[in-house]
């Protein structure tokens, strides 16, 4: 339901945008995108250390002041990502300050990065709270 709606949103342009996008994160040449594609950006500064602490890093890419990690579409459902982070449907790169250059591709033919794992490190090194680790009602 959710693709179907940001497909419809896309479609009408109903959607308002406050920035025109530069630029779209294209993945390698060879590599498969079987779960669609969305981005998450973080400031540049969390990148090197995300990228010792995940078990696996999917297609990463930096434009100066952020990385962005590719991840499968929609992976920003039922979580609210942390703060200092940008959750970008279909991989816009919107202001960037440059053309974003890949700075890691994984070995194989997909370029995601988990979306659980990589939510949970952004949120430790955030200092954030998961969204579902909020009190429980009884």
């Amino acid at each position: 339901m959710v693709r179907l709606s940001r497909e419809r949103e896309r479609a009408t342009g109903r959607r308002v945008v406050s920035v025109q996008p530069v630029a779209r994160l294209a993945v390698p040449a060879g590599m498969r995108q079987p779960l669609g594609c969305d981005a998450v950006a973080m400031p540049a500064e969390f990148g090197p250390r995300l990228l010792e602490r995940l078990p696996r890093v999917g297609c990463v890419y930096e434009d100066g002041p952020r990385w962005w990690w590719i991840v499968p579409a929609d992976s920003d459902v039922a979580l609210e990502w942390p703060p200092s982070t940008f959750y970008s449907p279909g991989a816009v790169v919107p202001d960037a300050v440059r053309e974003p250059v890949l700075v890691h591709r994984p070995d194989g033919t997909v370029p995601y990065t988990p979306p659980i794992p990589l939510y949970l490190a952004l949120c430790r090194m955030a200092g954030a709270m998961p969204s579902w680790a909020g009190a429980v009602r009884a």
